[in-house]
């Protein structure tokens, strides 16, 4: 997943910024209320240390990616967890890491790849999408975009990465909870050549992940 990941975000960028490792602080914005569901969606509602992230999750679109995400809601096995990684992409782009972190005491069974190319589903910002080492290799592990990285998508005609990732969903409430976690300080060379200045010095706190009533 990371050397992946690294790889298809590296490719948006045609002048990356050297050292930086966070985006400038976003303008605060009105926060919203979530508009109700779309048909076939099923509602989650993330809580963090930093505030509530209120999920879109596209069952009719993604089915095999909703459930296996639902399995782990139900199980309550995000609960306690972490947002552990930040990766920026100039100022712009980039995205947020979270879930079980491989831990085996947590994780289930990997699930089929369902890529955006089958599903219609991109890359674009607030996209919730399923961390991989590959084509169904992904578990409990998930990142949140903020901007728009199609490199993410499936991309038949790519050299490298031509199945991209299985996006899921979308964030429909608390984007500025993920911008916030974002631009949080990470350890400027912790993680080894793919993530280095990606891991968060203070990882945050995924209190619980609940179906939303």
């Amino acid at each position: 997943m990371i050397a992946r990941l690294a790889t298809a975000l590296a490719l948006l960028a045609a002048t990356p910024v050297a050292g930086q490792t966070t985006a400038p602080a976003p303008s605060p914005t009105p926060i919203a209320a979530p508009a109700a569901p779309q048909p076939g969606d099923v509602r989650v509602v993330i809580a963090t240390a930093y505030g509530p992230v209120t999920v879109d999750l596209a069952k009719g679109k993604a089915p095999k990616t909703v459930a296996n995400f639902l399995r782990y809601v139900d199980a309550k096995r995000f609960d306690n967890t972490t947002f552990y990684r930040a990766m920026t992409l100039g100022e712009s782009a980039g995205l947020v890491q979270g879930g079980v972190k491989n831990r085996t005491d947590l994780i289930f069974p990997p699930v089929a790849h369902e890529p955006t190319s089958q599903t219609g589903l991109t890359h674009d910002d607030g996209a919730i999408s399923l961390a991989s080492a590959g084509p169904g290799t992904g578990r409990g592990d998930f990142f949140i975009v903020v901007g728009n990285v199609p490199t993410l998508d499936a991309n038949p005609a790519a050299k490298t990465d031509k199945a991209g990732y299985a996006a899921f969903g979308h964030v429909v409430a608390g984007m500025d909870v993920i911008r916030r976690i974002l631009t949080a300080p990470t350890f400027p060379t912790a993680g080894g050549p793919a993530m280095r200045g990606q891991i968060l010095k203070a990882p945050v706190k995924i209190v619980t992940v609940r179906r939303a009533k």
